[in-house]
């Protein structure tokens, strides 16, 4: 046995900053009880930023600690700065929902700091055993949030549903890694990479299909084609600003569990999973853009644009270059903000007390509510990819990345998926402005939700001027991740 020495723990000091604090967190909260929800989700709130701030100004060089199963390195910074950023905006805007509908309980934001930690070590994984480990412990407890909403059988069912095929593809993803350590007799992915440039084992049909059943396991993390099947109706179902919660920090930590286990081991088997990623890529993007045209409920069209753009962001990975790799990493920041800042929106949308989720109930929003109504008309014009909106540099830089690679049939595939896609955002901006009024909203917006909105819808519109420090902290992120 080896002994870890204090130099050995302190690239994990922002995981173990949460894991303590989140204990600290359930006494406050078993003490207080539900009394205490406030205290606890600004104090969960606290916990979070303060690890961003141990993130940024941690190692950035890869440094690698416990027995070579944890990495630190600046795509993992990225990462996990967005992924800490996405959970406490889930919480902020957690906060007048949970008071309105009688759920204020004190477990829901330990939940999300608990998921949060297990998405930190994905992203610092460097062994399929901490990979793993860290994926089921951010899964267990999305299971939770999912239901958390206990009166509500929609939610019962959609924490019931994601439970049972978050199981089925853990499985698939355990099955896929005794096969990978079967034919390489390791699970590091520095002795498995090692193993791939040193024997021509790259190329045996045993690694193949443990990759296949590997990236099936990851891709069903990720929302992509056809292991898509519970986040419409998880989305649905879900209390909303758990459907913020998972539409935004689980993605991008589980993306960038995708980059880092595909990227980072089997480089040398680039030339068999390549294939895998352009085929779910296109049928992602083509999925989201097609099942999404006849949806009336803006949660269920949220979950099919979020499939739609996790395939766009796969464009980048299938291309496999550093230019691809920015790309997603760019792509991942930008649709943070434009999910967050929809859903901002979306709990906000309250008459006679009782949330609203149609399409239909937007209509004459630009006259009741007009700078909700122009936020939200930013946004969507971003999430269809409409320039000079941030989300047309996030499809911009994929798109270059995979013309650049040759891969045409896929660029072409995006750019149409695009197109579609765009009338269903562009269909909200005609229901916002031409549309008979409904019912107008619950005035005045909570200042968070104000503020969240206004923010996001800022930064959308005004990314063109200055992407720079962006672009470049992606590359730098980019570089740390390639061998």
């Amino acid at each position: 046995m080896t002994t870890l020495s204090m130099s050995d723990l302190m690239p994990a000091l922002p995981e173990l900053w949460v894991a303590a604090a989140s204990l600290v967190l359930l006494l406050i909260g078993t003490f207080r009880g539900d009394r205490g929800t406030g205290l606890v989700s600004w104090l969960s709130i606290a916990v979070l930023i303060i690890a961003a701030v141990l993130v940024v100004s941690g190692p950035q060089d890869k440094t690698v600690t416990f027995g070579g199963m944890f990495i630190v390195d600046a795509f993992g910074v990225f990462a996990k700065v967005l992924a800490l950023l996405g959970s406490s905006l889930a919480i902020i805007m957690s906060l007048g929902y949970l008071r309105n509908e009688g759920m204020a309980r004190f477990e829901f934001p330990i939940l999300i700091v608990l998921a949060t930690l297990g998405m930190m070590m994905m992203i610092s994984a460097n062994d399929m055993m901490s990979l793993y480990l860290g994926l089921e412990l951010q899964s267990l407890a999305l299971y939770v949030v999912a239901a958390f909403k206990r009166d509500s059988v929609r939610a019962t069912e959609a924490g019931l549903k994601y439970f049972v095929l978050g199981a089925l593809s853990s499985g698939m993803l355990l099955y896929g890694i005794s096969l990978i350590y079967g034919f390489t007799g390791s699970t590091n992915f520095v002795q498995l990479a090692e193993t791939l440039r040193s024997t021509d084992v790259a190329h045996s049909v045993g690694l193949i299909v443990g990759l296949v059943f590997l990236v099936s396991g990851l891709a069903f993390k990720v929302s992509a084609v056809p292991f898509h099947m519970w986040t419409p109706d998880v989305y649905e179902g879900a209390a909303t600003p758990v459907t913020a919660f998972l539409a935004a920090a689980p993605k991008i930590a589980a993306m960038a569990l995708f980059l880092r286990t595909l990227v980072a081991p089997f480089m040398e088997a680039f030339a068999q999973w390549q294939q895998i990623i352009v085929v779910i890529a296109i049928a992602s993007m083509a999925l989201g853009a097609f099942a999404a045209l006849r949806q009336d409920n803006l949660k269920r069209l949220m979950a099919y644009s979020s499939i739609g753009h996790m395939g766009y962001a796969l464009m980048g990975l299938a291309a496999g270059t550093s230019q691809g790799l920015q790309g997603v990493l760019v792509y991942l920041a930008l649709y943070l903000v434009m999910n967050v800042g929809t859903f901002a929106a979306i709990l906000t949308m309250r008459v006679r007390g009782t949330m609203v989720e149609g399409v239909n109930d937007l209509a004459g929003l630009g006259k009741s509510n007009p700078m909700m109504a122009f936020a939200l008309a930013i946004l969507m014009f971003s999430l269809a990819g409409i320039p000079p909106m941030a989300g047309f540099f996030g499809k911009f830089y994929v798109f270059l990345a995979a013309v650049d690679a040759k891969l045409y049939v896929m660029a072409v595939a995006g750019v149409l998926s695009s197109v579609v896609a765009a009338y269903y955002y562009l269909r909200i901006i005609k229901v916002m402005y031409f549309d008979d009024p409904a019912e107008s909203f619950e005035q005045p917006m909570p200042g968070e939700m104000r503020a969240i909105l206004a923010v996001s819808g800022a930064f959308t519109l005004l990314f063109v001027l200055y992407p720079a420090p962006l672009l470049a902290w992606a590359r730098i992120a980019a570089g740390a991740l390639l061998p």
